[in-house]
């Protein structure tokens, strides 16, 4: 099965390779301490995204404007995703590492930083790690993990269980979508951390720590989603999201290993562009 599964991926990188595949671009880099999960971007801020906080930084300058923090004991655990509409931050929130999984999504205005909404999923499909609005409809990834946690030291829910979700406006489950064998496969004992729909209609996803995006479809048959190609991208995967005022600019972060801390390096935001 693992011989099948890597010939398929050979084959996706072959027919890319012919098709002259796409490239990112490194544009800009900027030091940002709250850059840890997350990314969200509008015309003129970005928002680096920590496990409690939000932080604006000016997209120029890198300058930081604001920031919102939640307490230590509240109610905010594990953000892990950041997507600018209509003047709202929408975040993926979840309990993780705790068990069972829980998750929400939480809604600050992008102006003020004030949390202004919230939706609850409960215990349903696993730790929402990603959401995005696309075509009408919202999106949001579940994830699950092959990393063991807990007192027993079991899989934190499996990864194949990984499932991505379509909403209608009132967060009604609509359709449900699982990842490909290649892309888990690559994504080692963790899962799907990032998604952003490209306005080129095809959704663009990331691991927890490759430095890679997945540019991926919706399949026309089956339940599984499509990868089309794999690229590179200097990351350390978590979250990514292309910046809709700037056509092919995508954001990501790149956490920084505790060795890098140690030397004053700090966590990034990486700004690229698609050649």
């Amino acid at each position: 099965m693992k011989k099948t599964v890597l010939l398929s991926l050979g084959l996706v990188l072959l027919f890319a390779s012919l098709a002259g595949a796409a490239e990112f671009k490194q544009t800009a880099e900027f030091n940002v301490p709250e850059a840890n999960q997350g990314i969200g971007v509008d015309e003129h801020h970005f928002y680096a995204i920590d496990n409690r906080v939000v932080a604006k930084y000016d997209k120029a300058t890198g300058k930081l404007v604001k920031k919102w923090e939640g307490p230590k004991d509240g109610p905010i655990i594990h953000l892990d995703s950041a997507a600018v509409i209509d003047g709202k931050i929408y975040c993926a929130h979840s309990n993780w590492s705790e068990w069972p999984m829980t998750s929400s999504i939480e809604v600050w205005d992008a102006a003020t930083l004030e949390h202004v909404a919230n939706h609850s999923f409960g215990i349903h499909w696993g730790s929402a790690t990603w959401v995005d609005r696309h075509d009408g409809y919202w999106w949001v990834a579940f994830a699950n993990y092959d990393r063991p946690y807990g007192p027993n030291k079991t899989p934190y829910g499996h990864k194949i269980c990984t499932t991505i979700v379509k909403f209608a406006d009132n967060w009604q489950w609509l359709e449900a979508w699982t990842l490909p064998k290649a892309i888990l496969e690559r994504l080692e004992d963790m899962s799907n951390s990032g998604g952003s729909w490209g306005a080129d209609g095809f959704l663009y996803l990331s691991g927890h720590d490759p430095a890679e995006v997945y540019k991926c479809r919706l399949p026309k048959m089956g339940s599984v989603i499509e990868l089309v190609e794999i690229l590179p991208k200097n990351i350390r995967g978590q979250g990514i999201a292309w910046d809709r005022s700037e056509t092919g600019v995508l954001y990501g972060i790149i956490r920084a290993t505790k060795e890098e801390k140690e030397k004053g390096i700090t966590n990034r935001v990486i700004v690229s562009k698609l050649q």
